[in-house]
């Protein structure tokens, strides 16, 4: 590695997972009283997987029916309530939105394994939202945790980009080199940025993301490592579907890609859920908004004939971990499902706390 600092691979263990409790009803409309049940079904799924849960609420209320809504969810599936709670730590820390993997921050390690947070500038893709809160929760965490911090001083969001913790990795041209985003630079400046913050040696650069999503083509909805050398990828089966083309595009440009040592890469397909539709609005439901805890791979699942698949491939690509699929037909009306809800914290240097 050249860089001092890596990004390590969503697989490598964790001390927990970030979320940030829902709240904001224009996220939502018509459907806001359906989400908090889906991030209490999240949270106990990530308990199930080995995972401590760290949640942003925005104040000592919101917190008080987080806990309500949570502790109804494990007296359903009869989790034990008190043992829950114990490995569930709530901060005070507002936001705007839910979407963790873009506003929270992205732990790095030093070349000594030290944990470091890193504070991008997040403009909520492109001044779309309101984001002042937003964009100071690293800076928050990093007080609360005592971390050091890093701006680098441009726009990015967790969303934006996949590594496999070797020096390689992913995202799309239609987000990084967006004119919403850093018009000021161009793509090997930004390059730049990826290797000296993230520790990527080599970047592979996919065109376009699905229809339907408001971030102008985040990675996380169409292709993601499982592993250092396996990268799964969205395609549509359906020649008539407005997303076949441009995944068709993804998945024949990353047949030909190799990884940062010049070797084959492999490539999985999966297939897209059918399309999920609300009021006229094509929402960009994908299976590849999956997130991987310790024990535990959650897979959004959308009520289709497709969700079975899906599972069975995540079950191949990752045989020592359990599969939970989520039903996030409600999430999905918020243009993002699991992995746009969770941000991982990678576990602490053995030599420290």
């Amino acid at each position: 590695m050249n860089s001092s600092l890596l990004m390590p691979a969503e697989w490598e263990p964790h001390k927990g997972t970030w979320l940030a409790w829902p709240h904001l009803e224009d996220h939502w409309p018509g459907k806001f009283e359906k989400i908090p049940p889906v991030y209490a079904e999240i949270v106990a799924a990530l308990l199930e997987g080995g995972e401590e849960v760290f949640i942003c609420v925005n104040s000592a209320e919101m917190e008080k029916i987080a806990r309500e809504i949570l502790s109804q969810k494990f007296k359903n599936t009869g989790q034990n309530i008190a043992v829950a709670f114990s490995k569930i730590k709530f901060f005070q820390i507002p936001t705007d939105a839910s979407w963790s993997r873009d506003h929270g921050p992205i732990f790095v390690r030093d070349k000594t394994g030290q944990l470091i947070i890193e504070d991008w500038i997040f403009n909520a893709w492109g001044d779309q939202w309101p984001h002042d809160k937003d964009d100071i929760v690293p800076q928050k965490i990093a007080e609360q945790l005592k971390m050091p911090i890093i701006t680098p001083g441009i726009v990015l969001e967790g969303g934006s980009i996949d590594v496999n913790g070797k020096g390689l990795l992913l995202t799309t041209t239609q987000c990084l080199l967006n004119k919403n985003r850093n018009p000021h630079l161009t793509q090997k400046q930004i390059e730049k940025y990826l290797y000296d913050y993230l520790g990527a040696e080599k970047v592979l650069w996919l065109e376009e993301g699905i229809i339907g999503d408001d971030t102008s083509g985040h990675i996380d909805d169409i292709a993601r490592f499982t592993d250092a050398n396996t990268i799964v990828c969205a395609v549509e089966e359906n020649p008539k579907d407005e997303n076949y083309e441009i995944l068709k595009k993804n998945f024949e440009d990353l047949k030909r890609m190799t990884d940062q040592n010049g070797k084959p890469l492999k490539i999985v397909a999966i297939p897209m859920p059918e399309p999920v539709i609300c009021e006229d609005c094509r929402l960009p439901a994908s299976y590849a908004n999956f997130y991987i805890a310790n024990k535990a791979v959650l897979v959004p699942i959308f009520r289709g004939k497709n969700d079975e698949p899906a599972l069975k491939i995540f079950a191949e690509l990752f045989p020592t971990r359990r599969i939970i699929g989520i039903d996030c037909v409600d999430l999905v009306w918020g243009l993002g499902t699991i992995h746009c809800s969770t941000q991982q914290q990678p576990v602490y240097p053995t030599n420290s706390k």
